[in-house]
């Protein structure tokens, strides 16, 4: 189902929601009133749950919960995060609770209105708290109920919209019901895998394998035009971040002309320098503060995963405020499959380009490694947001 939400109106998230905010929950009580109520702050890891714990418990202490299907906002840390919680919960002092107004929740409503929700989050980086007040005034665009020759349905009440407009759930209940998606299935077997015999492979230097690193034009999210999940992605770009989680992407945005000097080419190694967080970018992107571009003449969708897989296993070099500036990156040894010729000895190199002893990368060896593995055969999809 094709979505056109040029016909769509704003609503206030006051109007959709009643925003209640959390109590304290600690993690003695939990265990000490053990239930089966998840308890949410917030965090993004579990969807937010903490733990679980006693619906009575809950009652007598006056704790903010719902026993039914509900949202909920973080209200600190991963601010803005906005979870669906399929059983109820009670919320902590870190979350605030979202209760769906004059309408009966469903699964389908909840997660198609949890990701209109997630758009706002940008606004609420740089440490910036979800207040009652501020979230409540925020605006969403929402679909609206029409009439047979297309003209909104006026709601004499206007308890969703100064004009009366109301909000369309029947469209939302049959979108999400519209998606559907394909199992990730691989025709690889895990036996089929050659074992890796590391201490035959070669040590490198990964500044003496790469042809370029530069650091990328840093942007701000209050600089950019977030793609909403129901809007056009084919002129859309990835923002590149210092986040460790989905392949180093913050979010798509729109890929807006002013934006085109500095956009990265596709096939690249994307470092964030003070949290050793590196990814292979297949296709084209922007790039926030603080983030290092590598490129190389062997860089391709199998070469680059495994390559990055090596210099991540060196994050834990670069904790407590050490940064993996350029400098430390070139200097970053790395050890890879080398060529051999068919008695097994190493193939050499009369112009040392990637080692004093003339050694040679195998990066077909990579490749076919990376083929081989189970899902393999989906490797191609990395790099995408």
């Amino acid at each position: 189902m094709k979505l056109d939400i040029s016909t769509w109106e704003e609503f206030a998230v006051s109007s959709i929601f009643e925003i209640r905010n959390g109590r304290g929950i600690t993690a003695e009580e939990i265990a000490e009133n053990p239930g089966t109520l998840k308890a949410v702050q917030s965090g993004e890891e579990n969807n937010g749950v903490m733990g679980s714990i006693s619906a009575g418990y809950c009652a007598e202490m006056n704790y903010v919960y719902s026993e039914s299907m509900c949202l909920t906002v973080a209200r600190t840390g991963t601010a803005g995060f906005v979870s669906f919680q399929p059983d109820g919960c009670v919320a902590g002092d870190s979350a605030k609770l979202l209760l769906l107004k004059h309408k009966e929740p469903t699964v389908a409503v909840l997660l198609f209105l949890q990701v209109v929700l997630q758009q706002l989050r940008f606004k609420y980086s740089y440490g910036r708290k979800v207040t009652e007040l501020k979230y409540s005034s925020e605006a969403i665009d929402l679909p609206v109920q029409r009439n047979a020759d297309g003209a909104p349905v006026v709601d004499g009440t206007h308890q969703f919209h100064p004009e009366g407009y109301v909000p369309d759930w029947q469209f939302m209940e049959n979108y999400i019901r519209s998606l559907n998606h394909q199992p990730i299935t691989t025709v690889n077997s895990a036996a089929a895998v050659s074992p890796l015999v590391v201490l035959t492979w070669g040590e490198f230097v990964f500044g003496d394998l790469i042809s370029e690193i530069y650091k990328g034009k840093p942007h701000t999210k209050n600089e950019l035009d977030p793609v909403l999940p129901t809007g056009d992605t084919s002129r859309s770009l990835r923002y590149i971040t210092r986040t460790a989680e989905n392949n180093g992407c913050e979010m798509l945005v729109v890929r807006d002309p002013s934006l085109e000097g500095a956009v990265e080419a596709g096939n690249a190694i994307s470092i964030g320098d003070t949290t050793a967080t590196c990814f292979y970018q297949s296709g084209d992107f922007i790039t926030g503060d603080h983030m290092v571009v590598v490129r190389a003449e062997w860089l391709n969708t199998y070469t680059g995963v495994f390559v990055t897989t090596l210099l991540n296993a060196e994050a834990y070099r670069y904790s407590y405020g050490r940064a993996f500036i350029m400098s430390s990156i070139r200097n970053t040894r790395v050890r890879l499959p080398i060529q051999r010729d068919a008695d097994g000895d190493p193939l050499i190199d009369d112009t040392h380009q990637f080692h004093p002893e003339g050694y040679t990368p195998d990066w077909r060896f990579i490749e076919d490694y990376m083929r081989s593995l189970p899902y393999g055969d989906s490797i191609p999809e990395v790099g995408e947001c």
